[in-house]
């Protein structure tokens, strides 16, 4: 039987007089917020997660030079995995993993000799390894790195790729492009590598919490070879893909002196989302 709901009507107190209806008390809800307050109080929230986010979890990079062409444009804008290389913690651990820094893979470090400038590069050894840089060949404790090369022609420096000459075929293993300027290499290894202080004049062993890294535009970047070994404590994470890929400076892109016309035409929308290997 379907129960009925109870109507609250009248009813009699025992010397048979009728009693009014019990009464529900209002409920104060207080003064209504203000527009400007609710808008503060929203953009309060959206600053503590972002600054949440850009602490723990994730951080935004440019490439403003061509040091990791052409696996990595002028102009690319990164999305880096802050994170992953983080200690273990007991709290953090399980809810974020995280792991070893690895060999190939790309990093965003804080430079050295000044910890206010951002550099993207490839881990090439590790902790302990012996890393000698021979020409356009490089071997890790005696063995030569499995890297696939290809010879470009340098343009410049703000053009976003360098034209590929011609590609050499892959080393079993060869998991990233390196790419080297299409230039005779028949004399002494070049003044480009004599410049150059560590581990191509001889082999050097990577110090203890440090990294060997170089940039895979390998006659274009300053890297482990002239000014030495990333910290571990320099690193800020794991370059993972490109959010936005846009060089106004770009002397093949298309553009006017409109700066929406700019924005739409210098933007290469192809580099959205590409993955960072």
């Amino acid at each position: 039987m379907i129960n009925e709901p109870e109507i609250l009507t009248p009813k009699p107190n025992p010397e048979g007089q009728l009693l009014p209806p019990p009464s529900v008390a209002p409920v104060a809800l207080g003064p209504p917020k203000s527009v400007i307050r609710e808008y503060f109080e929203q953009g309060l929230v959206t600053v503590v997660m972002a600054l949440f986010l850009m602490t723990f979890i994730a951080q935004a990079v440019q490439v403003p030079t061509g040091s990791m062409q052409n696996n990595i444009h002028i102009g690319d804008h990164l999305f880096v995995n802050k994170f992953i290389f983080a200690r273990p913690t007991k709290w953090l651990g399980p809810l974020l993993p995280t792991r070893e820094v690895r060999r190939g893979d790309v990093i965003v470090f804080k430079f050295p000799s000044d910890p206010k400038v951002n550099y993207v590069k490839r881990v090439i050894a590790l902790p302990g390894e012996e890393v000698a840089v021979r020409g356009t060949r490089v071997f890790v404790n005696g063995r030569e790195l499995p890297e696939q090369r290809v010879a470009v022609r340098q343009m410049g420096p703000h053009y976003s790729v360098q034209p590929e000459v011609r590609v050499e075929p892959a080393t079993p293993g060869a998991s990233y492009r390196v790419y080297y300027d299409d230039r005779d290499r028949g004399g002494p290894e070049e003044e480009f590598e004599s410049r150059a202080e560590f581990a191509v004049n001889g082999p050097v062993v990577v110090p203890p919490e440090s990294y060997f890294a170089m940039g895979d535009n390998r006659d274009n970047s300053l890297d482990s070879r002239y000014w030495g070994f990333v910290p571990r404590a320099n690193i800020i994470g794991h370059a993972l893909y490109v959010y936005w890929s846009f060089n106004p400076s770009d002397p093949e892109a298309e553009g006017s002196g409109n700066p929406l016309l700019n924005f739409l035409y210098r933007t290469n929308w192809r580099r959205t989302g590409t993955a960072i290997n």
